[in-house]
């Protein structure tokens, strides 16, 4: 028969998995926090072509400013969605966490019990020694 599972291990599990959801958050985040630098980094291109004196980005004015338009809309919505997984790495940073702590205590609690038990052990050993040789006397 298979001993049964401590409470501390299945902690370690939930722990390691949700490290796991914690480090795909932050994936998420640095995806979008890399897709919100090319967002910017295309605005400064448009209005650096919207500034330009040459006569060929002049004729593109009007595009320029629309696409302006579009990334300046982009960017609000990524800022958003920065926001919200920023938030999402933090829950689940903080589950992780929180997880882990309640794992060490448990696994404090069955340290505890473990020594408890040969503490037990150990006098009904003496015990049993003492009956014994008051028995031989």
């Amino acid at each position: 028969m298979a001993a049964p599972v401590k409470r501390s291990d299945k902690l370690k599990r939930l722990v390691a998995v949700q490290r796991h959801l914690e480090k795909m958050a932050e994936h998420e985040l640095a995806a979008t926090t890399r897709y919100r630098a090319e967002v910017n980094q295309s605005m400064e291109e448009v209005i650096d072509a919207i500034g330009s004196m040459n006569p060929i980005h002049r004729q593109f004015s009007q595009q320029y400013a629309e696409r302006f338009g579009r990334l300046t809309t982009k960017e609000k919505q990524l800022a958003g969605v920065q926001q919200l997984q920023e938030m999402k790495v933090l829950k689940e940073r903080t589950k992780g966490d929180r997880l882990e702590e309640n794992m060490k205590v448990a696994r404090e609690h069955e340290d505890r019990e473990v020594a408890d038990n040969s503490i037990y052990e150990l006098i009904e050993i003496t015990l049993a020694l003492q009956i014994a040789d008051s028995a031989r006397d």
